[in-house]
């Protein structure tokens, strides 16, 4: 219904379009109609007017009586007719005719004059029923002009749907397309046309998109797999060095590398679709709280009214540790963890989050803003794959007073 009342869409422009086209044209062909008729009237007028003075004068000779209908003295004529009989003699013309256009309640008539033994004389016929001619003429132009157009304007909206729905069609598969889910296709294969042509694109696009997106998740995969058996050596390696701040240093970027590892070979897997959440009831106040202490971090918590959920406590766990971690990493103490019901919200003191992140999300590999301090931008996305998994919903935002804040919206089960 929105869409219908959206006079900026493309079915009513093209309704607008037709309904100016056919008033143009009706305009120009009633003028044109118009202008031939009144022509034609004033050219057969003034050619009767003309015949008519001739036999009054030839029923004057014959007679020699003036026909009433002859005039014949110069204060019974008009004195515009009297005007263009003198300039028709100066160029030696003998007849003139005039049409007398009528007052309001009068009748027109045309006047056809000459000299004759010299003296102007003249006859004037009645154009009445000419004008009426003329008036139902203009009436039936205007009136079938109108009821043509309300046939075509309908119509003109019902031939602009057709495209009309083919476009909203590649449009709602854009969005799809911009929302992540690349197996959307316009599937619009008939038809020659430019809303074939950029439904072709589309779905050329998607495509292309989603065999890179494939290509990106196998070498993901494969990398992380392939880094996970040396990985393995360089522990155990490092567990035989002799204690020292070398060893201690050694051992910190190990740990650094099967932390990345782990987290590429948990993305691989959300990307590929397969991760399944095992749900059962979870308090959770109580699950939060168990979170944060696993992270070994000083984070405020309170909890207000919280209930239970219907969530994977194992995931649960993975999108609050990765939320607390990243806050104090790229963030400013005090770190504050709330639960609300089933809503959990994670918000630090720093600088906020970057508008990238913001607009388009997080992206892997991204850490945003230099002052967020630096990491591999993997935290935030395997928080936002696992809670799809679990069906909550997780958001970013920054805080009027400054500082980002990551908001996760459980189910509840009350």
């Amino acid at each position: 219904m929105r869409d219908l009342l959206n006079w900026r869409s493309l079915r009513w422009k093209t309704c607008l379009l037709v309904t100016v086209c056919c008033c143009a044209v009706a305009l120009t062909v009633g003028s044109l109609v118009h202008s031939s008729t009144l022509a034609r009237s004033m050219n057969d007028g003034g050619a009767e007017a003309v015949a008519a003075l001739t036999r009054s004068l030839d029923n004057y000779e014959r007679d020699g009586v003036p026909p009433p209908e002859l005039r014949s003295s110069p204060g019974a004529l008009p004195d515009e007719l009297l005007r263009r009989l003198r300039d028709r003699q100066g160029h030696g013309q003998s007849d003139v005719t005039w049409y007398e256009k009528p007052g309001p309640g009068d009748h027109p008539s045309m006047w056809a004059a000459r000299t004759y033994r010299g003296e102007p004389v003249a006859v004037k016929i009645d154009m009445t029923a000419d004008l009426l001619t003329r008036r139902a003429l203009d009436r039936h132009m205007w009136k079938y002009s109108l009821l043509a157009l309300a046939v075509i304007v309908p119509l003109s909206v019902l031939a602009a749907e057709l495209p009309h729905r083919r476009l909203q069609k590649v449009a709602r598969t854009a969005r799809r397309i911009e929302s992540g889910d690349l197996t959307a296709r316009t599937g619009e294969s008939r038809g020659d046309d430019e809303i074939t042509a950029i439904s072709a694109t589309v779905d050329s696009m998607a495509d292309s998109l989603h065999q890179r997106l494939l290509t990106e998740q196998r070498f993901t995969a494969d990398v992380a797999h392939e880094l996970r058996t040396p990985l393995m050596g360089l522990v155990t390696a490092s567990e035989l060095l002799p204690e020292g701040e070398a060893t201690e240093l050694v051992r910190d970027r190990v740990r650094v590398l099967r932390t990345l590892v782990e987290d590429l070979l948990e993305i691989s897997r959300l990307d590929a679709g397969g991760e399944r959440a095992e749900s059962r009831r979870v308090p959770l106040a109580e699950a939060v709280s168990e979170s944060l202490a696993r992270t070994g971090q000083q984070t405020r918590f309170t909890a207000a009214d919280a209930l239970c959920a219907e969530t994977d406590p194992r995931r649960l766990d993975r999108i609050v540790t990765n939320l607390v971690v990243n806050a104090h990493r790229h963030g400013r103490a005090p770190v504050e963890v709330t639960v609300a019901g089933t809503t959990v919200t994670v918000r630090d003191h720093g600088p906020g989050f970057p508008p990238e992140l913001l607009n388009d999300g997080p992206q892997r590999f991204r850490t945003g803003a230099p002052e967020r301090g630096r990491g591999h931008g993997l935290g935030l996305t395997i928080a936002l794959g696992q809670a799809e998994v679990i069906g909550a919903s997780l958001s970013f935002a920054n805080a009027s007073d400054g500082g980002a804040v990551a908001t996760l919206r459980l189910p509840g089960d009350d």
